[in-house]
């Protein structure tokens, strides 16, 4: 099965994580329907907010401006914007006499 592997006349070396048996295991556990409907319905929400940001119009996956410190501000307010816009949809509202006791 050599010349399916590599044309290397050295050949190849592959490496086996230690922890193989458990992740083919796990693998095989996750092609279940039942275990994708129970991931889909208890992942964490933060994953789907990170999604949102991404694909929205903001140009999530690209920097507007240059400099880390710079693009590091920019997704932070980016973040800020998703969280507020989540927070309006969900009909949270300010209280101000809770705010100023």
């Amino acid at each position: 099965m050599r010349p399916q592997c590599t044309t290397s006349t050295s050949g190849r070396n592959i490496n086996i994580h230690p922890q193989e048996r458990l992740l083919s295991g796990e693998r095989k556990r996750q092609k279940n329907p039942a275990w994708k409907l129970n991931y889909k319905a208890t992942r964490p929400k933060v994953e789907r907010k990170l999604g949102h940001m991404m694909r929205r119009r903001h140009g999530g996956r690209r920097a507007r401006v240059r400099g880390r410190l710079r693009v590091t501000q920019d997704f932070s307010l980016l973040a800020a914007a998703t969280n507020f816009a989540r927070l309006a949809r969900l009909g949270v509202e300010f209280n101000s006499v809770a705010a100023t006791a």
